[in-house]
């Protein structure tokens, strides 16, 4: 089970929905226990990259769902256009996800940029109307960019923590006729190559000590109905330490409204909760179990977590 969850805003100022920490820790149980792999995305990013990188001063819903489109159209290329690599999605989240509780992807995407006409996000991997000169985007802007935090979908600072892996699907755009393309979408494999080694010599990513140091790419087929500005796109799909800091932050609201008891009578009249609240406090324990295992991931010792911790 694959899913797509977008996550509210973090500043509850914004939100007008009071109770909105019991109900994103008892679907973070759910999402938690029950899925096998969950891309994360939240409002508060997607409102900061809306309007610092596409310069939108009130960005609507509509504008919003074409970034989170963006970013699923992205994500299912290689599945979509197959090649000889990443072309089922098991072989495509298999080597990022290393153990079944950390399996909360965030994602990054670059360059995105508006239509002409609508005033909504596209990109190399959707279909939009932009036409003009192709800019001279290179492999390793692309790789650089991606893993810079803003243009990361998730309100985690990637400056801390580590990665756990890292999937890079870069695709050739700047025109829609097929003649002259390869299997793998145009894109010459050294250009891949000395990209992963410049950023390995600057340390432009700090991964986990106890698993292999590397980013993997895929290079995805490009549709023959897809123009672009921009010569190459990327997309990452990447497993970080720093999604604790997500769930942290989640579970310091909830720990708020819930030491008072507050906006809970609705909740009671549930089947659920008409007996007891019990199902709040496993829904918080199962996820401070997430974050404390994702904490743990960053030590050297991690293949020793849960040995000697109580598993729920």
């Amino acid at each position: 089970v694959q899913t797509y969850s977008v996550f509210p805003n973090w500043d509850q100022s914004q939100s007008d929905v009071v109770v909105q920490p019991y109900n994103s820790v008892l679907t973070l149980k759910r999402l938690t226990l029950n899925a096998d792999c969950v891309v994360v995305l939240d409002n508060t990013a997607l409102n900061k990259i809306a309007e610092e990188r596409l310069r939108l001063a009130n960005p609507t819903v509509d504008q919003l769902n074409s970034i989170v489109a963006t970013i699923m159209a992205a994500s299912t290329t290689t599945l979509r256009y197959p090649g000889y690599m990443n072309n089922d999605l098991i072989g495509l989240l298999a080597s990022l996800i290393p153990t079944p509780r950390c399996h909360f992807l965030m994602t990054g995407y670059t360059p995105l940029v508006l239509s002409d006409n609508t005033g909504t996000p596209t990109s190399a991997f959707t279909a939009g109307t932009s036409t003009g000169t192709v800019r001279k985007t290179t492999v390793l802007d692309v790789m650089r960019r991606l893993t810079q935090t803003k243009n990361i979908m998730v309100s985690a600072n990637t400056r801390r923590g580590c990665y756990i892996s890292i999937l890079n699907i870069i695709q050739q755009g700047g025109g829609g006729t097929t003649s002259g393309a390869h299997h793998d979408g145009g894109i010459d494999p050294t250009q891949v190559h000395k990209a992963l080694q410049r950023i390995r010599e600057r340390k432009l990513v700090n991964f986990i000590p106890w698993g292999p140091a590397s980013i993997q790419v895929a290079l995805a087929r490009k549709s023959p109905y897809v123009t672009s500005q921009h010569k190459v796109s990327g997309f990452m799909l990447a497993n970080h330490t720093s999604m604790a800091e997500l769930f942290d932050r989640l579970l310091g609201q909830y720990d708020r409204i819930r030491k008072r008891n507050a906006f809970l009578d609705n909740y009671r009249k549930e089947p659920l909760f008409k007996d007891n609240l019990d199902e709040f406090d496993s829904a918080r324990e199962v996820v401070q179990s997430l974050v404390d295992e994702y904490r743990a991931c960053e030590r050297v010792d991690y293949a020793d977590f849960g040995n000697t911790e109580k598993q729920i």
